[in-house]
């Protein structure tokens, strides 16, 4: 499903994948514009904050207070951790791989043969499905 607002999962803020994702999920739901199926706080999105060392609901509090992307994340970077360019190379390949041969797979076929993606046999990770599932009408 198509979301205005929702940038792609492998878009980075300060290098990190799907921290803008998490941004915008947090605008746009405060905005009463994001579907109730997208899950908040919980799976990627909970990744990230673990990763940058913030709570989701201290990040929520803080993007409604408004700013840039770049001032969010040096806030998280100020207020939880901050990692160093290997890190975030190992956060971004780990996450960016999610779902393809691991222990995510089945649940990944799982919501492919939900959204009729079955068949697809390019969309072998999380952020495939994301695209893909976005790219509907």
């Amino acid at each position: 499903m198509k979301i205005p607002g929702l940038r792609r999962s492998e878009e980075k803020i300060g290098g990190v994948v799907f921290f803008g994702r998490t941004l915008d999920k947090i605008r746009l739901h405060t905005q009463g514009q994001l579907p109730a199926d997208y899950n908040r706080g919980t799976g990627f999105d909970a990744r990230v904050c673990r990763f940058l060392g913030i709570e989701y609901p201290r990040l929520v509090r803080r993007v409604q207070e408004g700013g840039t992307d770049e001032q969010i994340f040096g806030w998280c970077i100020r207020n939880g951790r901050k990692p160093t360019d290997e890190e975030i190379l190992f956060f971004n390949s780990f996450l960016a791989k999610r779902g393809w041969r691991d222990e995510t797979s089945e649940k990944l076929e799982q919501m492919k043969r939900a959204r009729g993606f079955a068949h697809r046999t390019d969309i072998q990770t999380f952020f495939d499905f994301h695209r893909a599932d976005e790219e509907q009408d």
